[in-house]
């Protein structure tokens, strides 16, 4: 707290005029701030809670950490499948786990402190910044002028409308890390990406999980099949999930558990169920963008709750002033899109730039064993826009790498437009997908076909070699059978 919000913070005198005000000190808005402060741009960057913002205080960071330590524990009741024999079993020090994620937590915060950006030359204000005309912005009453804006406000935690929700004492992403005795019966309401990160995480340190979604499927922006796979590693380690289930009700009762209603969804027919003995409630049904207290009204910013600030391509607002970066007014949110987003805007804001973040090519991640990334459509997305594609499917059970570490689970699946070699797409499930999906990112950002990729030397063993495999897989397609029998003849008349 003392790096992310200082107690005895002063806030400067104002200049007379800023050539950025920065409403927001998340990812995007401190990459705004210290690209265009180093540029030589006079910047102000307002905060009206934590510096860091959700990645840093609430959301990456604590998560993968806690992550860790659940991989940890598993790895030790694994252990026996690679000859190594634990004496006794290994316990979970859930106090412990939960100290060490708030210590890595303050550990990595001074790169986002209030201080750190004040040394870079930037004029940090803490405290509520709301627009009050389209040139101004006022902080604790005092009021900052610029010539350009961007918000940076990024996205909360979606509470449902769920009867009797508020009076339990549930749990979001954002409060979970607060926990200092472990939870015994764990309900999660959702099975998105931060709940089933947080599922598997929780069960495999030893608490009993069941997910509610509404949705039949897990993960349904993924591809289907890689959603799958994940689905059942999660009930392996022990979560439980009911799928196509609407909550209706969460209520406390006096011996102190929780009581969940719900109404499963199948095809016409509906039927309704209930489950109780949960201690403890976690949300994780989404998360919405905060325009709430801003002033947009005011600035001439058109938004809307569900959207967030409505942008261009090029990120501007319905004031041409005003831009916006980050989950407040992107599809994509994560920190790397919230990061790239900032600096489309620092040269289009600053320096009359006309970079599009429709040619961006964001990957996305979700940190399960095994974990799940892609990047550009899936099959499901090209077939709902018409887009004709061909999949190249390498399976990680066929990889040397793969067999020798006992990760061989999942595959890499890459599409190409048919008829050509243009990926389009590609989704990785399994260990260490979220790395290998840069290479995948690296070839579409570059218009490095797959049959291209087959050429690529990767080491041996490498997990890495899946992407190759699928290169070799595409360039056998071109050994038709004219080829093959013009190369016969060839052959032939060459003996």
């Amino acid at each position: 707290m003392e790096q992310v919000r200082p107690a005895n913070w002063v806030n400067p005198v104002p200049a007379s005029r800023y050539n950025l005000v920065v409403v927001g000190a998340g990812t995007a808005g401190l990459v705004s701030a210290a690209a265009a402060a180093g540029l030589g741009a006079r910047v102000a960057l307002v905060e009206r809670h934590w510096m860091g913002g959700d990645c840093l205080n609430t959301g990456c960071v604590p998560s993968k950490t806690f992550i860790r330590s659940a991989r940890a524990a598993a790895e030790m009741r694994a252990a026996a499948r690679f000859g190594i024999r634990i004496p006794e079993e290994a316990t979970v020090d859930f106090a412990a786990v939960m100290a060490r994620v708030r210590a890595l937590r303050a550990g990595i915060s001074p790169h986002d402190s209030a201080r750190r950006f004040r040394d870079l030359g930037v004029d940090v204000f803490l405290g509520e910044g709301r627009f009050c005309s389209g040139d101004t912005l006022e902080v604790n009453g005092q009021k900052l002028r610029f010539r350009r804006a961007v918000i940076a406000t990024g996205a909360r935690a979606v509470i449902p409308d769920v009867r009797g929700l508020a009076a339990t004492g549930f749990l979001t992403h954002e409060s979970v890390w607060s926990l200092t005795e472990q939870p015994r019966r764990l309900a999660i309401l959702g099975g998105g990406p931060i709940g089933c990160e947080l599922a598997q995480a929780f069960a495999r340190l030893g608490t009993a999980v069941t997910v509610f979604h509404s949705k039949p499927s897990i993960l349904e922006k993924e591809d289907a099949d890689a959603a799958a796979v994940v689905r059942v590693a999660l009930e392996r380690d022990g979560v439980e999930f009911l799928r196509g289930v609407r909550v209706e009700s969460a209520v406390r009762q006096t011996d102190g558990l929780i009581h969940i209603g719900f109404r499963s969804e199948s095809g016409a027919s509906s039927s309704a169920g209930s489950r109780e003995g949960f201690d403890t409630l976690l949300v994780a049904t989404g998360r919405r963008p905060n325009v709430a207290g801003l002033g947009l009204e005011a600035a001439g910013v058109a938004f809307d709750e569900l959207r967030g600030v409505h942008v261009n391509d090029r990120l501007q607002t319905t004031n041409p002033r005003i831009f916006a970066a980050g989950d407040v007014c992107l599809r994509h949110q994560f920190t790397h899109a919230a990061d790239f987003a900032a600096r489309i805007v620092v040269q289009n804001a600053l320096f009359l730039g006309r970079k599009k973040a429709s040619q961006l090519n964001i990957p996305r991640s979700t940190y399960t064993d095994p974990e799940i990334a892609s990047v550009g459509l899936t099959r499901q997305e090209a077939g709902e826009r018409g887009i004709a594609v061909t999949a190249f499917q390498r399976d990680f059970k066929d990889v040397d790498r793969a067999r020798t570490d006992g990760v061989e689970e999942g595959f890499v699946r890459i599409l190409v437009a048919t008829g050509s070699d243009r990926i389009v797409g590609a989704t990785v499930v399994g260990s260490h997908a979220g790395e290998l999906i840069s290479e995948l990112s690296v070839a579409m950002s570059g218009g490095i076909g797959l049959g291209r990729l087959a050429n690529v030397i990767h080491p041996y063993p490498t997990l890495a070699e899946a992407i190759r495999q699928c290169g070799d897989l595409y360039n056998r397609t071109r050994l038709t059978p004219t080829v093959k029998s013009l190369m016969a003849r060839w052959l032939a008349w060459t003996r």
